[in-house]
């Protein structure tokens, strides 16, 4: 597995990606996906040795105080395979001086929440009232 920052991206390899994952607010529009990533701080990626696209992660920070990662996926068919593990410890080691490391993720009442908050609790990432912080944000309109 390749592990690299990209900055252009193909539409239909990020539909196929997020297709692949149920996350259809983005596939309804991918152009837009695609211009998110483009003005993402930064987008990393695991492809396989032929170049297929496994997954990815993208950030938006300041490069000094907060790194919020706006999303980690990897393709559906390559789930525990460690490459979301892989996508975070790069992005924890790169965003380490930061001093906030912040990202959001379904509520772990959800079916995906369950899996996602056992993840990220492995990685090392607690939330916010368990630092004493609290989190806000507008009502997420539906696509």
């Amino acid at each position: 597995m390749i592990i690299s920052q990209e900055t252009t991206f193909d539409e239909a390899e990020l539909y196929r990606l997020y297709d692949s994952v149920g996350w259809q607010p983005w596939t309804q529009d991918i152009g837009k996906v695609r211009r998110g990533l483009t003005n993402s701080h930064l987008v990393i990626t695991a492809r396989d040795e032929a170049g297929q696209l496994l997954g990815l992660a993208r950030t938006v920070s300041d490069d000094e105080i907060i790194c919020y990662v706006q999303e980690v996926l990897v393709d559906e068919r390559h789930h525990g395979q460690g490459i979301g593990r892989r996508l975070m410890e790069h992005l924890v080691e790169r965003y380490a001086h930061c001093r906030y490391f912040v990202l959001t993720t379904d509520h772990e009442s959800t079916p995906e929440g369950v899996a996602n908050h056992a993840f990220y609790r492995r990685m090392g990432l607690i939330e916010h009232h368990e630092q004493g912080l609290s989190a806000f944000g507008l009502r997420v309109r539906s696509s």
